[in-house]
């Protein structure tokens, strides 16, 4: 059985990830020295952003480069103590070259506290 916290942490991050709330996501589930990881660079950044101030301008930045059509969250899909993943579904336009397309990443999300401490990104392999 899984553990109460693991539980509603990840149903509630889900939740928001439906339903456009991802802002309210990170007030409420994330703890305030929280690291995110891409598997690559994003924008002008690195891989690596620590610090939920960070991590709000990392969301800052891919809104305002992106028109976001369409978001889903697959999961959640619990892994142990305190870690779970969900699939998205994206559909997106780049602002800049206004290219529209359909992408797919996997969030690896670790909880401790009863907040998300870390998330790691997960890309297909394309080409």
């Amino acid at each position: 059985m899984f553990s109460e916290e693991l539980t509603r942490v990840a149903n509630s991050l889900a939740e928001c990830c439906n339903s456009g709330r991802e802002a309210e996501a990170l007030d409420t589930l994330y703890a305030p020295d929280c690291v995110s990881v891409e598997a690559l660079a994003m924008g002008d950044g690195g891989r690596e952003t620590a610090g939920l101030d960070g991590i709000r301008g990392k969301h800052d930045w891919w809104y305002g480069a992106h028109e976001v059509h369409k978001v889903s969250a697959e999961g959640p899909f619990l892994f142990g103590d305190d870690q779970f993943s969900l699939v998205f579904d994206m559909d997106v336009t780049n602002k800049e070259t206004g290219e529209r397309i359909q992408m797919k990443e996997v969030g690896l999300y670790t909880v401790s506290g009863g907040k998300i401490s870390r998330e790691e990104f997960f890309y297909p392999l394309m080409g």
